[in-house]
């Protein structure tokens, strides 16, 4: 099968303190991803859809095509970033190297040119998705990576996925209120907002610096931890073999029982989040001030979701705990649309609907986070256990996997949204109060079934892991045995 080879692993001794104030610039990073994340879930369907006029079949198809080319790229990133060598090791090449084209992707996407048609239009939104996304993978991917590196210990490992998410999640909306509240803000003739073109240029331009920034921050604060990061041998395997080693580290039973439950669990949280805005405008009839304040309360969700996480894992265990999590707040988010659908609740414009729509807000931000949070640690875990069964450290090529199958399917979850709206016939230049009681009924009626369906699938799936707390520190003790340098042959 070839000659045996031997990773580097660095000593111990003189390792830098892997403290908070490193733990917090690590954690910085997804920041970036997550400010594109929700500009694009948020603002992008509707700013192509009702700015601009793209039908939203078209700007789905894009987005689906786009992400279906992220989730091709990611295992390839992956194997890469797992077998580069170089002086500043196997995944900070790569994190500097996206800084400047994710951010003036990002940028190019929300200022398209004037005059293009359908065709053009479609062509532009397609080839900037793509750009921003292959480039986004590039910082991403390693920086997830990295995670497992600097801490092998099962508790830790949670904490710091929960720093990680709780600080994506509240650039992420905090850019968001920024561009509800300032940059998008409607005139006082109820002209412009989320819906027009006025405002996406400083939007998209304060973005992208940021992300830019963000970016730089994140590595540089890793960069001095390189010397004690594993490296990759001088000696390369062939091709096939690489191959060989890819479909043996994925035939992992962990993995492919995550993989399947996060591909179920990613169409669902796919049609939520691109229809969510289409809700709050159109369904319950919000201002953009409503929608703001709706954000400003997802951060403390968000906080108190990330802050619970590690003691919900310690309590059930990490898999218990995710599952009842995404199956409450799943479960939470709908009572308000058959509320409204059975005529249950006031009409829109009542205190109480918003009142309302806020708690339901709260609550399933602190349960999705916490469950986000308990499912990437998850994820992480199987690291060591793949280890141990092929004698290989693959975090990129397992992290990037794992976001291969769920791009694929959110991809596809948004195309769903796209088809939604087309077949409920949502009109186009929609007003807040123009669009019939027939298609929002046929749009609830449908939207339901397509969200809740495939996450409750994914949690029945994900009931098969069998990597707990116990058997993650049989994995470690393992490794221990067998030395930090011993590699299978390849």
């Amino acid at each position: 099968m070839g000659e045996e080879i031997e990773v580097r692993s660095a000593s111990p001794k003189g390792r830098p303190v892997f403290d908070w104030g490193t733990k917090l610039l690590y954690a910085l990073g997804s920041g970036a991803s997550a400010i594109k994340s929700r500009a694009l879930s948020t603002f992008l369907l509707i700013f192509y859809n009702q700015a601009l006029g793209l039908p939203p079949e078209l700007v789905s198809t894009a987005i689906m095509i786009a992400l279906i080319f992220d989730a091709i790229v990611d295992p390839v990133v992956g194997q890469i970033s797992d077998r580069f060598r170089s002086r500043w090791g196997r995944r900070h090449p790569f994190m500097y190297l996206s800084a400047l084209p994710t951010a003036g992707a990002f940028f190019l996407l929300w200022n398209p040119p004037s005059g293009l048609d359908h065709s053009q239009l479609f062509a532009y939104v397609l080839a900037c998705l793509m750009t921003m996304r292959l480039f986004d993978t590039f910082f991403e991917l390693p920086s997830s990576a990295l995670a497992p590196e600097l801490t092998d210990d099962y508790r830790e490992r949670t904490t710091l996925v929960s720093l990680r998410t709780g600080i994506g999640v509240v650039t992420g909306f905090a850019m968001t209120l920024a561009g509800f509240q300032y940059f998008l803000r409607e005139t006082a003739d109820g002209q412009g907002g989320v819906a027009g073109r006025d405002g996406y240029l400083a939007f998209s331009a304060t973005a992208s610096l940021l992300i830019l920034t963000l970016i730089l921050v994140s590595t540089a604060g890793t960069h001095r931890f390189i010397p004690w990061l594993r490296q990759e041998p001088a000696c390369k395997a062939p091709l096939r073999s690489q191959i060989g080693e890819m479909a043996a580290t994925l035939k992992n039973h962990a993995f492919c029982v995550a993989a399947v439950a996060g591909m179920l669990l990613a169409v669902g949280i796919g049609v939520r989040q691109a229809l969510e805005i289409y809700f709050y405008l159109y369904f319950w009839e919000f201002s953009q001030a409503q929608i703001s304040l709706l954000t400003l309360v997802s951060v403390p969700g968000t906080l108190a979701g990330v802050a619970i996480a590690p003691a919900l894992a310690d309590r059930f265990g990490k898999k218990w705990a995710m599952i009842g999590l995404f199956g409450a707040g799943a479960a939470i988010s709908l009572i308000p649309v058959f509320l409204r659908l059975f005529d249950v609740i006031p009409g829109n414009g009542h205190p109480a609907v918003f009142a309302m729509i806020m708690v339901e807000t709260i609550v399933v931000q602190v349960l999705l986070i916490a469950g986000n949070v308990l499912n990437t640690a998850l994820i992480m875990d199987i690291v060591e256990d793949a280890e141990v069964r092929t004698g290989r450290r693959s975090e990129g090529l397992l992290l990037a996997a794992d976001n291969f199958f769920k791009k694929m399917v959110s991809g596809v979850g948004i195309f769903v949204t796209g088809l939604i709206l087309a077949l409920v016939s949502f009109p186009k230049d929609a007003k807040r109060e123009g669009v019939s009681e027939e298609v929002l009924g046929d749009l609830a009626l449908v939207y339901a079934p397509a969200f809740f369906l495939p996450l409750a699938l994914s949690l029945i799936v994900m009931a098969w892991f069998r990597i707990d707390r116990a058997a993650h520190e049989r994995n470690l003790e393992v490794l221990r045995e067998r030395g930090d340098s011993e590699r299978a042959p390849l």
